[in-house]
């Protein structure tokens, strides 16, 4: 079969040859249909933080074709959450990782679903136990994560959500059911979040941008709110901390990544969101966005897509 694993994905022809996948006990052959495309994939390719031999990719969509004593049939069209190898023609995968794809959606939009909803999911109810009557802050609003989750939260709760986002993109976060969407380029959400709270706050913020955000975040968050850091596209380090600052607010700073994190783990937010969520997606409740759409063996395209930052929601890879 054809992958593009770390070290092609960086050529113009990125497709090489490897073996199918053996099945174990408790996984299914999944044929590839879609692949989405995410950061992490873009933090491995560009810093090599994996072996050259690594397959990207942490979620897919596509059609089982062998099964090893599980609960999906051959035929049955899945989407799965995966810890890599998701830019390949097949890919072998427990079936605790998977989920149907309800009917009413696509191979490429169901492949939108795994990582991006199951990241914000996470953060906004498994760690940040957003309530109704809240206030959320979610940056990078039009993203794939930001996207799926201002409608997590105006679906399962009764929460106010902020989003921030360039000039171009404030349109896209109010589409998707944000209550207010900041341009980060010409207001400063530091001073805008207190006045669309009066006074109060953000109970929760979800933050992608990390230390460029850092201080503007502490102004911006409530008293006893919680920050939870999912990526550093601001940067890492962060000069000048007072620690009063957070102290006195009493904040809790958590720090999520999800494709570390167990079997275990996965396999329960898997369930739970499912539980959720999953009537939403059948229901055409959930609307879900392919801003841009490449060929598997155009993953290096792809990868440049995301870095120059061209896309407005979900990249795509079509695996024929």
């Amino acid at each position: 079969m054809k992958v593009v694993n770390i070290a092609s994905a960086k050529k113009s022809n990125s497709l090489v040859d490897a073996p199918m996948p053996e099945l174990k006990a408790g996984e299914v052959l999944v044929k590839i249909r879609a692949v989405g495309v995410n950061h992490v994939d873009l933090m491995w390719s560009d810093q090599k933080v994996k072996p050259d031999d690594t397959v990207l990719g942490l979620e897919m969509a596509g059609d089982v074709v062998d099964g090893n004593n599980t609960k999906y049939n051959e035929g049955t069209r899945v989407m799965g959450l995966i810890d890599n190898g998701g830019y390949a023609e097949y890919i072998a995968v427990s079936a605790d990782r998977l989920m149907p794809i309800p009917d009413n959606i696509d191979y490429k939009h169901a492949a939108t679903i795994p990582e991006s909803f199951l990241t914000a999911y996470q953060t906004l109810f498994t760690i940040g136990n957003l309530q109704d009557n809240q206030t959320v802050l979610i940056h990078a609003g039009a993203s794939g994560v930001g996207t799926a989750a201002i409608q997590l939260v105006k679906q399962l709760t009764k929460a106010t959500v902020i989003t921030t986002s360039s000039t171009k993109k404030t349109s896209i976060c109010l589409d998707y059911g944000a209550d207010y969407a900041i341009d980060y380029r010409h207001s400063d959400f530091a001073e805008e979040v207190p006045r669309i709270t009066a006074g109060h706050g953000a109970d929760l913020i979800l933050d992608f941008i990390g230390a460029g955000y850092y201080q503007q975040n502490i102004q911006s968050v409530a008293m006893d709110g919680q920050i939870i850091l999912i990526g550093n596209l601001g940067g890492s380090e962060i000069k000048d901390v007072n620690i009063m600052d957070i102290i006195g607010k009493r904040i809790s700073i958590t720090g999520t990544l999800l494709s570390p994190r167990s079997n275990e783990y996965k396999d329960r937010l898997i369930s739970d969101f499912s539980n959720d969520v999953y009537d939403l997606l059948a229901d055409d409740k959930i609307k879900l966005h392919v801003s841009n759409e490449f060929d598997l063996s155009e993953s290096q395209r792809a990868l440049t897509c995301m870095r120059e930052k061209q896309n407005t929601g979900k990249i795509i890879l079509n695996v024929k």
